[in-house]
């Protein structure tokens, strides 16, 4: 069965009165599992498993996937509008959408991340119809040296994610390198940095960082900083975008369409890795990379585009492979065995209506969140028109429920609290969070990959020079390092020429 008959009978099943119903409640869901911290695609999705039980395989794992992308679209709303990450997949759309949010432009910032979401997604579903066959056996070159090379050229970007000191963004990240070692070391079994404390035993949740430098940490700024002017928050501003608004979406649109879709592919990326990707680049590629972090249309765009493109990449390997590409599509594997489905090579020919159907109500489960998520911009927005002390009230309060809904511990409230104070104080004294979150996110695995390449090659660091797809990625995270020096020095030559010709 070729393609184009596949992606009819995928569509037979996703426009069935069963299909559209599911795939609208799975988006619902998301959208609002997204909105609130500690949730997670994860929990939903595994909370529903039991719930699809004599469900027709097909319209449950639509409805599954459905919460997936649904999620980042939620998230992306207390992103922008509180500064308190839903997801972690919608960290990178706090940079600009919370300023944007503060200057007044909250409706603006929500459309665009709306549009953005709904462009990445639905790009990302035509190149997963397309080359999901062909991308599976190309992901499988990935080992541990091309991982750790890869990691290695994200990590390169941390200097851009700074607009000052470039030692306080390397400080910022060595932080996150600490703090992303805490606990038991898997391979070894010894204890690193826990001092003693069991709680510490299993590491620090990527949401108590989150939730803690982001939400909290503004939280403390609000609270310490009172005679700040809350004008900004007050005028949510217009939905409408400009030509210029677009023009200048179209260029990171169109780029981290693509990019989020090959990051997502990718075991182990996911759409958290893949934001943030999106917008170092942007903000390498712009040509004026000092409004980003300060409500720039296309740092907002970037992520926003690459986080949805990369959920739908994300099947690929799942699909295709069997091989789940995050934490989410591990659970939907699971999801896939419980109803009875075998996802590998052979799903597209043992059981093209599951293969189809799923990538079919993508097309409709996108078209969905747009309509559903543009007309409740005006009523999301009402948010910022809470009273100051009950808005930072619901903050605080969501914040430690989601933390606490992961664990159930005391602890990690605590060092909620602790992280909080921890993004206060870097905000204060002018060290950017960006770096400390990707380190967190990076770091971990750079050290897994790097393990596991040196035990391979018996120690030998010569691995990853016999890989040309890893030299590729080491040529690339060179480039990135000299490129910006390189422009700024050009820059610097064309202001002494445009002065010397102005004597």
């Amino acid at each position: 069965m070729g393609s184009f008959e596949g992606l009819l009978q995928g569509f037979q099943v996703a426009f069935s009165w069963e299909g559209i119903l599911f795939v609208f409640i799975g988006v619902l869901l998301g959208t609002i599992i997204g909105m609130i911290p500690g949730l997670g695609p994860i929990s939903a999705i595994a909370i529903m498993i039991p719930i699809t039980y004599g469900m027709n395989p097909t319209i449950a794992l639509v409805m599954m996937a459905g919460v997936y992308y649904g999620s980042m679209y939620g998230g992306s709303t207390s992103s922008i509008l509180l500064n308190a990450p839903g997801v972690a997949g919608t960290v990178a759309a706090a940079f600009d959408g919370y300023p944007m949010a503060k200057q007044g432009k909250a409706g603006k910032a929500l459309a665009i991340s709306a549009i953005c979401s709904f462009v990445g997604g639905t790009v990302s579903v035509v190149l997963l119809m397309l080359f999901a066959p062909m991308l599976a056996s190309v992901a499988i070159y990935f080992g541990p040296p091309e991982y750790f090379a890869l990691m290695l050229l994200g990590l390169t970007a941390i200097a851009s994610l700074s607009d000052g000191s470039t030692l306080k963004a390397l400080t910022s990240a060595v932080l996150g390198f600490i703090v992303v070692t805490i606990g038991i070391d898997s391979q070894t079994g010894t204890t690193r940095f826990t001092f003693g404390s069991v709680n510490l035993l299993d590491g620090i949740d990527f949401l108590i960082i989150a939730l803690g430098v982001f939400a909290i940490a503004e939280v403390c700024f609000l609270i310490l900083n009172r005679k700040e002017s809350m004008s900004g928050f007050k005028n949510i501003g217009s939905l409408k975008l400009s030509k210029s608004d677009f023009k200048e979406m179209k260029g990171p649109m169109t780029r981290q369409s693509l990019l989020g879709f090959l990051l997502g592919i990718l075991p182990g990326a996911g759409a958290t890795i893949s934001s943030f990707i999106a917008y170092i680049s942007e903000k390498r590629l712009a040509k004026k990379p000092e409004e980003f972090g300060k409500g720039s249309i296309k740092g907002l765009a970037a992520p926003e585009t690459a986080n949805n493109a990369a959920t739908s990449g994300a099947f690929v390997p799942l699909l295709s492979l069997g091989i789940p590409g995050s934490g989410t599509t591990a659970v939907m594997l699971g999801a896939f065995l419980v109803l009875g489905v075998q996802p590998g090579p052979l799903l597209m020919t043992e059981n093209p209506t599951v293969f189809w159907g799923v990538i079919a109500s993508m097309y409709i489960g996108n078209v969905f969140l747009l309509i559903l998520n543009l007309p409740l911009i005006p009523y999301f927005v009402k948010i910022l028109a809470v009273p100051r002390p009950l808005l930072i009230s619901l903050v605080i309060v969501f914040s430690m429920v989601g933390v606490y809904a992961v664990s159930f511990s005391t602890f990690d409230l605590y060092l909620l609290v602790l992280f909080g104070i921890l993004g206060y104080l870097m905000r204060i004294f002018a060290f950017p969070a960006a770096p400390f979150i990707l380190a967190f996110i990076l770091g971990g695995m750079m050290e897994q990959m790097l393990r596991q390449s040196l035990t391979i090659s018996d120690g030998s660091f010569m691995i990853f020079l016999q890989s040309p797809l890893a030299v590729s990625l080491f040529a690339l995270t060179l480039i990135a390092l000299i490129f910006p020096e390189w422009r700024k020095r050009r820059a610097n030559r064309k202001q002494d020429t445009n002065r010397t010709i102005g004597m």
